[in-house]
């Protein structure tokens, strides 16, 4: 091009070099098809051969248990999906599984339920078929169900012996009154020993949850788009949409801090946790990015606090902070595991400091940065296989419903300034909105 002094601007547009590409945390092409059913199917081609990973996330946990009495269904039912239908009994379902080498399971949080697959891409259409009968034929009489209860109980049980299981448990009753958050995704004790007289409720919850607009299918492996979506639609297209929406009751703002203690019957080594009211996952808004990178500022294994309670005065062996996300607003907190429960007082008030310093001072742009690096490094390394790709999206598409929300979360850690993580502590970090549970053993110094 010759440049003529008349024509400045366009020299410089065509001297400048081509912007940058648009870093994305999530760098995979993927399908992203909704049926006229409420159904979204989500197809992630990838590099690794003849392995398929399905994923099939509901969005009904714990959260969802709204009537009183009635905690620990969205459990339940991960178990209960296993019972199997009249086409394919439970001894059928297992060995379907057996003769194509699949490895399936599920797990239940606060905000969905998941359900996973892995096998060869050539059982593919006998997979989708076979779970598209079981998500809309689900079968169990009575006894089973009733069977199935007790096996909960014996869960809880089992979980129990476990004293963070306990600390976990007064940590939410405490800094929740109203929301559904107040209990785990195991649910209330006196819920689950009445669990087994609840069959005909049973029966309503899968009604009201297991439907396509609740439902995502996640199919990340040795695919392509259009035949998945042809079998998608072969098999789960006559899901019939349902007609229920949860009135999940919000959480009232608090107005005091809070303290509880558990009394653990036996030696073990002293607990703390400092928890504080948080905002709701967002992938618009900075304050949730803005804490998150908080906790990891404060409390990892490079901070000055893990250095010197950890390391240099060794009176905790375990610290650890997370800023989990939620669907609603939810807690910030921060785990310490104490050496002696006479450093109990001291560890709390060095774990207040910290906090404070975040409302107090704006931090090193340096160490946000490399927070935020290793963040996003350490998210690209899980992205290492199939299975590890359906499964990271299954938490988000939980979340957002779209493998988009990763894109656009990791985009405001990106944007996160000194300033705004500060402006969020200021905000979040306040008495009135403290919880702090303590638990001690029975023979603990």
């Amino acid at each position: 091009m010759r440049c003529l002094w008349i024509l400045p601007l366009a020299c410089v547009l065509a001297a400048a070099p081509a912007p940058a590409p648009e870093r994305k945390a999530f760098p995979l092409p993927y399908d992203q098809h909704d049926f006229p059913n409420g159904l979204r199917l989500i197809t992630v081609p990838t590099d690794y051969p003849n392995v398929v990973a399905l994923y099939i996330v509901v969005q009904a946990g714990s959260r969802n248990e709204v009537e009183p009495g009635k905690s620990g269904f969205a459990h339940l039912f991960e178990h209960m999906m296993f019972r199997g239908t009249k086409a394919f009994p439970t001894a059928r379902y297992e060995t379907a599984l057996k003769q194509a080498g699949a490895a399936s399971n599920a797990y239940t949080t606060d905000d969905h339920t998941a359900y996973h697959t892995t096998f060869s891409k050539e059982d593919l259409e006998g997979m989708l078929a076979m779970e598209a009968d079981r998500f809309q034929n689900l079968s169990y009489s009575e006894d089973v169900f009733r069977t199935e209860a007790l096996a909960v109980l014996g869960e809880y049980n089992k979980n129990s012996a476990a004293p963070t299981s306990k600390l976990f448990e007064v940590l939410r009753e405490t800094a929740f009154d109203r929301h559904t958050y107040r209990h785990t995704t195991m649910g209330f004790l006196k819920d689950i020993e009445n669990m087994p007289n609840l069959y005909g409720y049973s029966l309503e919850f899968f009604r009201r949850y297991y439907r396509p607009e609740y439902a995502t299918l996640i199919v990340a492996g040795d695919v392509e788009p259009a035949p998945v979506r042809a079998l998608v639609a072969k098999y789960w297209g006559g899901w019939k949409r349902g007609d229920y929406r949860a009135e999940i009751p919000a959480e009232p703002p608090q107005t005091a801090p809070r303290t509880n203690h558990v009394a653990w019957p036996t030696a073990t080594l002293p607990w703390l946790v400092v928890a504080f009211r948080a905002p709701a996952y967002s992938d618009t808004d900075k304050e949730s990015a803005a804490l998150s990178l908080a906790a990891a500022l404060g409390f990892s294994e490079s901070s000055e606090l893990y250095q010197r309670l950890v390391i240099q005065e060794q009176k905790v062996d375990l610290l650890d902070a997370s800023n989990p996300d939620r669907v609603d607003p939810y807690l910030f907190s921060v785990w310490a595991r104490v050496k002696q429960a006479a450093d109990l007082d001291y560890v709390r008030d060095r774990i207040l400091a910290t906090l404070a310093a975040f409302t107090e001072k704006e931090v090193p742009a340096e160490r946000l940065d490399a927070v935020r690096r290793h963040l996003y490094y350490s998210f690209a390394l899980r992205l290492n296989n199939s299975e590890a790709i359906a499964a990271t999206l299954a938490r988000f598409v939980a979340l957002r419903r779209t493998p988009e929300t990763i894109n656009r979360r990791y985009a405001l850690y990106e944007s996160v300034t000194p300033v705004d993580v500060r402006d969020a502590a200021r905000k979040y970090f306040v008495e009135s909105g403290r919880t702090i549970i303590t638990l001690t053993g029975g023979t603990s110094k």
